[in-house]
């Protein structure tokens, strides 16, 4: 069975931080890209960051660029989103996806997607 696994989301106070990870189940990441990507309740998922196959490039969504940091481990199947300086509005479920031959920005062009994580930041 190929899926993602998430893991790291949690409850969090405005100004802390969060590690998101994704860690891939019967195939190796070497050669997707992958993308993070949340939902909040009532509102379409958007795109928060990707990171090409090799690691070299990174794109973030404006409001998060500084704060949350997308990064990868190949030899641990595994993709990571660091998350600082939590805001309330960060709240939402966030999920990675991994794609052979994907745009970073669209859901639709992923072929993989992990379970969803539950962020919450509220004091």
């Amino acid at each position: 069975q190929l899926q993602l696994v998430e893991s790291g989301g949690g409850l969090v106070q405005p100004g802390g931080s969060l590690r998101l990870s994704c860690a891939a189940s019967g195939f190796t990441l070497d050669y997707y890209a992958i993308g993070w990507f949340r939902q909040a309740p009532g509102k379409e998922r958007e795109f928060i960051a990707g990171i090409n196959w090799s690691g070299r490039s990174t794109y973030y969504k404006d409001s998060v660029k500084g704060r949350f940091i997308i990064s990868r481990d190949n030899a641990k199947n595994t993709v990571y989103l660091q998350m600082n300086s939590l805001k309330p509005e960060d709240t939402a479920v966030y999920y990675c996806g991994a794609g052979l031959s994907s745009t970073y920005w669209s859901p639709n062009t992923y072929a993989y997607w992990g379970q969803g994580a539950q962020v919450t930041v509220s004091s």
